[in-house]
């Protein structure tokens, strides 16, 4: 089975934060101005850099770091330095996931060498068959060491496989690299075999059992193809599959980590969290009698998770560092794709609604969000995809077609003919209101196919910050040897004028300058949340040019 996904970012639903520190020069000369030479300022950036980088891999706060180099490779893009430590924390954050996640752990404990290397072998074939261009095998050998490097030094890799360090294995991991480097890997057969006899070698070597080599080299495989492949273990591959459905079961929180905590970012409406009171900006401090101290906050967000009707036991610390103790049970909840739909500007008939993702129940949310906002008199709609990390491609083909009456909304194109697709807009059914988007640098994937083509049709205007620039399609594979799957990209999609958006984005037609911080929405009484244009600058703009337009339509 096979599942379209037109990608979510690397970073699931968590937001790792990072405080990026600047240099400070002084002038040697009082009252005169300095010039720096831009080799000297990129040097002292890239030193800098590093050094903020040195800080949290020292401290192993893995996810920050991988936040930390991605945005240092989007600054300064091809920097070797910048690419070879994001590879490096990557796999020490990935593999810090796995080794708290039991579905992952049951597999590592009861798989065999054969099934193991079986596992990889259909993952090859899957790369094989449907990654968007031909792999490097060799490099994906040497990453897979890499990785397996890299676990070796993770202490809870060393304490499940009970690995007892008796000599330096540096010099074998080299050994192994120079060896991958001379020999020439020619197919998914060569990587297979070479992977085996590898495995084999590490066994003897470091002490590390082979199955639990071959599950590295299989993660690696994927992970190392490029930013959005990932391997997916059972629970992670059931959360993805939960996204796309729209719904998961949990507490209806949205978290990131932040000061040793699990920090509410955002509370789903009617799911446990919510009717226990708890509101955005408190923070989980304490899982089931586990400090977020003495854990890291990765374990203990994994706690949270559990079946159906389970129960968790949470200590949280409100804005006043007020503590409560609480116990929760797990629900479905189900994720509003669309929400905050309200007509903002009563005197002009000017309409909100903000998709904040793109699964498999947005079709259907957007139509009885248009057809709420026209009774409501609604004479001009902003769409609001800002902050919005994609979801289902078809999904946002969908809703492009509701303002779209003719003509290309995107296509894809990949290694393999049954990648290429071009997806079609249908008169039937179109809305003629005036249209208006919002989007910024957050604004990812599927979000930029419904953007780009309302730019390319000229349909409406767009308003905001370039978009994030991520053009490519994922694939979700669930894999028959193991519960697990992979995510794989499987093509690239281009505007209907053709235009790539991979690293480019989607280009607004009103720019607005990014504000250090946003508010969308407050609260109102009881009543719905009403869009506050007041403290938000791109909003405000939308609204400038909702009301033009309205006007000049009126003369």
């Amino acid at each position: 089975m096979q599942s379209k996904i037109d990608a979510f970012r690397f970073r699931s639903r968590w937001n790792f934060l990072f405080l990026l520190a600047t240099a400070v020069l002084a002038p040697v000369v009082a009252h005169a101005q300095v010039r720096i030479p831009d080799a000297a300022r990129n040097v002292a950036e890239v030193e800098q850099t590093l050094r903020v980088g040195d800080q949290l891999e020292d401290q192993r706060r893995w996810g920050e770091a991988v936040t930390h180099y991605e945005k240092a490779l989007k600054e300064n893009p091809g920097r070797r330095e910048f690419e070879d430590r994001l590879v490096t924390s990557r796999f020490h954050y990935q593999i810090g996931r796995r080794y708290v996640d039991s579905s992952f752990l049951e597999t590592v404990g009861t798989i065999g060498e054969q099934d193991a290397l079986d596992l990889y072998g259909e993952v090859l074939l899957k790369v094989h068959a449907h990654y968007v261009q031909p792999p490097n095998w060799n490099l994906l050998l040497d990453r897979g060491l890499t990785a397996i490097e890299v676990a070796f030094s993770e202490s809870a890799f060393a304490e499940r496989h009970r690995l007892v360090v008796t000599t330096n294995p540096q010099p074998t991991f080299r050994q192994l690299h120079q060896s991958v480097a001379t020999q020439r890997v020619y197919s998914r057969h060569d990587a297979r075999q070479q992977a085996f006899e590898l495995a084999r070698t590490l066994q003897s070597g470091v002490g590390i059992p082979a199955p639990v080599s071959l599950l590295e080299f299989t993660c690696a495989a994927i992970g190392s193809l490029d930013d959005y492949s990932a391997f997916l273990t059972g629970n992670q591959l059931d959360d993805v599959l939960a996204q796309i459905e729209g719904n998961f079961v949990g507490l209806g929180i949205e978290l990131k980590a932040e000061d040793e905590a699990l920090q509410l970012v955002s509370v789903i409406s009617g799911g446990p969290a919510d009717q226990a009171g708890l509101k955005a900006g408190d923070r989980i401090v304490e899982v089931d009698g586990r400090s977020t101290r003495e854990i890291s906050t990765d374990a203990a967000a994994d706690m949270l998770k559990g079946v159906e009707g389970s129960v968790v036991e949470l200590v949280v610390l409100d804005a006043s560092d007020a503590a409560r103790r609480m116990r929760l049970k797990r629900m479905r909840v189900e994720v509003p794709s669309v929400d905050q739909v309200s007509i903002i500007d009563p005197d002009y008939g000017v309409g909100y609604v903000r998709i904040t993702s793109f699964q498999k129940t947005t079709n259907s949310d957007m139509d009885a969000a248009l057809w709420k906002l026209h009774r409501e008199g609604m004479r001009s709609l902003i769409v609001d995809v800002r902050s919005n990390p994609g979801g289902l491609l078809t999904a946002s083909v969908e809703v492009a077609d509701k303002f779209v009456s003719q003509g290309s909304i995107v296509s894809t194109r990949g290694r393999s003919s049954a990648e290429d697709f071009d997806y079609k807009a249908h008169k039937v059914g179109t809305w003629r209101v005036p249209l208006i988007v919002l989007i910024d640098s957050d604004s990812a994937s599927a979000s930029e196919i419904f953007a780009g083509a309302i730019r390319d049709h000229r349909r409406g205007t767009l308003v905001g910050q370039r978009s994030y620039g991520k053009g490519s399609v994922q694939g979700i594979f669930p894999l028959s040897i193991a519960n697990a799957g992979v995510r794989l990209t499987t093509a690239k999609f281009y505007s209907p004028a053709g235009h790539p958006i991979s690293r480019r984005g989607v280009h607004p037609d009103v720019v607005v300058a990014m504000e250090d911080r946003q508010v969308v929405a407050k609260p109102v009484d009881d009543r719905l949340p009403i869009v506050d244009d007041q403290s938000d600058n791109t909003l405000a703009a939308a609204m400038q040019v909702a009301r033009k337009q309205l006007s000049q339509r009126q003369r």
